[in-house]
């Protein structure tokens, strides 16, 4: 299993304790949503992968075995993450998480304005951190106006966000400088 790359349940938007019922009413619709031949939502990979989910989500012998896996997953993504400095709190590692959060969505709105929105996944791979520890930041932005979550649950960064991370830059980068390294000879 050590080469699935998928959350399965996660893919088929369902949760862990769904019956076959549901994983197979839920894979209908998703397969029917994401199937090639569809011309407005088609999309093949995504399609395949569904079909790989269900595949092992539908069979009661590949499940168990999934869900060995997919537990264990889970219980190392909660692992505490060492980010950052070894002295940084964790108040402090969680404004320099939500500023990052905030400078990624302002450069991907700068840079694709058509399509100024970032997923979840995509926010995890690039700032190095689980979504489980992401959860809290997004919450919190979002509470703040700072960011919104669109139609595609894709974050982006508000006009308030933008004028947030202005204010806050200059504190930003002096948070992130390395320490200057100690004279050891003396």
């Amino acid at each position: 299993m050590s080469e699935i790359t998928n959350d399965y349940y996660e893919l088929l938007q369902i949760s862990v304790n769904a019956d076959s019922e549901t994983i197979h009413r839920v894979y209908r619709i998703q397969a029917q949503r994401f199937h090639p031949d569809n011309r407005e939502t088609g999309d093949a990979k995504k399609f395949r992968a569904i079909v790989d989910a269900y595949a092992v989500l539908s069979n009661p012998e590949k499940r168990a075995q999934y869900d060995v896996f997919h537990q264990r997953q889970r219980q190392d993504r909660w692992k505490l993450v060492e980010a950052g400095p070894q002295s940084a709190t964790d108040l402090q590692l969680e404004q320099l998480t939500r500023l990052t959060v905030l400078e990624v969505l302002c450069t991907q709105r700068r840079v694709e304005p058509n399509s100024p929105g970032v997923f979840d996944r995509d926010m995890e791979e690039l700032i190095g951190r689980p979504r489980e520890h992401l959860e809290f930041t997004f919450w919190y932005l979002i509470a703040k106006q700072l960011i919104t979550r669109g139609d595609q649950s894709r974050l982006t960064i508000t006009a308030q966000g933008v004028d947030y991370l202005e204010q806050n830059h200059s504190a930003t980068l002096e948070r992130k400088r390395l320490p200057e390294a100690k004279d050891e000879a003396a």
